[in-house]
């Protein structure tokens, strides 16, 4: 398997250890950080044990891959999803776009809850550098970097205010994001949800390519 096949796991185990919590090989962010947990490429049943001890009794697990769970373990569902990445550099006028700071978290906190770009957690805006575009004052886009690979960095929370939409904000914030990651030597990457055709399309107009499609599983200890 390649990293980006499981991006949790080598996110938690590699660049982002410091903001991960384990039991022997299961391992998750931390809540405040994001709410993903993560198994070894290939689990065995000692493995999910270790993770029914992390999440804790009942909580359920949210992983990147989808696994054969052993007993004592229900499947509660999966979610669809596309993972792209960035094949060609789209010249794109960025000018408008500000790295934010900690002065814009509450804007850029009320941004991502009315948007709903995917899971947002107290701290998620720790996990990378974030961007954003302001009209009139008001922060209207934004987008950041999530999970952190040797080599790849996910794009993350791409927002737009509904009130600011049809203007290209999206793929204004996407492109300064993408070419913040470049410049550090990595390559972006991010997930969208299978049946979001519009984030679909407006990702490959900035030069992203589907790299492959797979399930984001979600499961629960038995009681």
């Amino acid at each position: 398997m390649q990293p980006l096949d499981n991006p949790a796991w080598h996110a938690l185990t590699g660049p982002q250890s410091t903001v991960a919590e384990a039991v022997e090989r299961a391992i998750r962010y931390r809540p405040e950080y994001s709410v993903f947990s993560a198994l070894p490429d290939h689990p065995d049943p000692h493995d999910w044990q270790a993770l029914a001890t992390l999440v804790g009794g009942t909580a359920p697990a949210l992983l990147t891959t989808t696994a054969d769970a052993p007993a004592g373990w229900q499947f509660l569902g999966s979610f669809a999803v596309r993972q792209m990445v960035l094949e060609r550099s789209v010249a794109m006028d960025t000018a408008a776009v500000a790295r934010l700071g900690t002065d814009d978290l509450a804007e850029l906190t009320d941004l991502v809850r009315l948007a709903k770009p995917g899971p947002w957690s107290e701290r998620t805006h720790e996990l990378g550098d974030f961007f954003g575009v302001r009209m009139d004052g008001q922060l209207v886009a934004a987008a950041g970097q999530r999970m952190h690979l040797t080599g790849h960095i996910e794009i993350s929370a791409v927002s737009t205010h509904p009130d600011a939409r049809g203007h290209g904000l999206g793929a204004v914030v996407t492109i300064a994001t993408a070419d913040a990651i470049v410049a550090r030597d990595a390559l972006p990457f991010l997930h969208v949800m299978a049946d979001n055709a519009d984030a679909i399309r407006l990702y490959e107009r900035v030069g992203f390519v589907v790299r492959r499609s797979f399930d984001f599983g979600l499961y629960q200890p038995a009681a």
